[in-house]
């Protein structure tokens, strides 16, 4: 009999470790709560180094589960609702009351984004040319990147580290690609509108992979985008409509006022709404620091679950960029095959 494997979210990791394990001959369940695989990815417009368009990895994604249909199935609009232990292998009943019997479970239900609006001091639900990261990437994506007097910006800041590094908001984590999407959108700002001044509010530049030191510095060489290192502290609109910032440059010790027309959160990563839920009826460990699903071993076993047979993978684990999330899934896949074959 073939071995079968029940994945649980149908994103970037999901579709990828679904494709290792067809192609490794196993069947798999593709379950995915709405109704269209593809996460957060299928909201993005362009990805960071190199600007390749989000869609067309998604596209090819989408297109290689489709053309392996005889390994995976997909079952939309559906979640977990309870798992049971069986004399070999595993039941998962689903929320339609369907139930799969599987040898392995891997969970890749990947992360939410910081909900922008925790920080009222700036502004954001309240005054309308206040955006997170995933609002002007909707916008690249529809080429609308306007204020909402329906002109372009002329003035842009983003702010780094939104819901990130904060101990007021109980996420102390670093979310790991805030500063180089920050630097991305800066740039595609800077391409849309040449003559825009453009203002990235940091903490710390954190630009740990490759190529993304080389883009920190053709932002400021090349687009002439201004970096100054502070924290935000408060959000307040002018009579003309304008946004007035108050904050604090820290390498020169003073403090600063700028008034822009579109202020960018770049909001963290944060663990999903229904982890604990989630934890809870599949016999997961989350972690006590940052609230994401916990693995067995941080260094030899970082796709095992504390539970036999469930195995993790991508952002459900903490803060990844989709490099690192694809060949998280692959380990995962990789994981799965030895324990169903040993």
């Amino acid at each position: 009999m073939e071995d079968v494997i029940a994945i649980i979210g149908g994103g970037p990791a999901g579709m990828e470790a679904a494709l290792s394990l067809a192609g490794r001959g196993h069947k798999v369940y593709l379950v995915e709560k709405s109704d269209a695989l593809g996460g957060h990815l299928a909201r993005w417009d362009r990805l960071f180094p190199r600007q390749d368009p989000a869609q067309d990895i998604l596209d090819e994604l989408k297109a290689k589960v489709a053309e392996a249909d005889d390994r995976i199935e997909v079952v939309s609009g559906v979640r977990p609702q309870s798992l049971k232990r069986r004399m070999r292998g595993l039941e998962l009943m689903l929320s339609d009351q369907r139930l799969l019997q599987v040898d392995a479970v891997l969970v890749t239900c990947g992360f939410e984004l910081f909900r922008a609006e925790r920080k009222e001091e700036y502004g954001y639900g309240i005054y309308e040319n206040v955006l997170t990261s995933a609002d002007l990437e909707t916008r690249f994506k529809e080429k609308k990147v306007l204020c909402s007097d329906g002109k372009p910006p002329r003035k842009v800041a983003f702010v780094h580290c939104v819901g990130s590094r904060d101990e007021k908001v109980d996420h102390t984590y670093c979310s790991k690609v805030c500063c180089v999407t920050a630097v991305k959108q800066a740039c595609e700002v800077k391409e849309l509108y040449p003559e825009a001044e453009v203002f990235n509010l940091y903490m710390d530049l954190r630009m740990f992979d490759r190529y993304f030191e080389q883009m920190y510095h053709k932002a400021q060489s090349h687009y002439g985008v201004h970096f100054v290192r502070g924290r935000l502290s408060e959000v307040s609109e002018t009579v003309e409509g304008k946004l007035q910032l108050k904050t604090e440059d820290t390498l020169l010790g003073r403090p600063m006022k700028l008034t822009v027309d579109m202020l960018v959160l770049m909001v963290g990563m944060q663990a999903c709404q229904g982890t604990e839920e989630l934890a809870e009826k599949l016999d997961l460990k989350i972690s006590a620091s940052d609230h994401f699903l916990e693995t067995k071993d941080l260094f030899l076993r970082g796709n095992q679950a504390h539970s036999k047979g469930i195995f993790l993978a991508g952002a459900c684990t903490g803060p990844k960029s989709l490099p690192e999330t694809l060949q998280d899934a692959r380990s995962a896949a990789e994981s799965i095959h030895r324990y169903l074959t040993d």
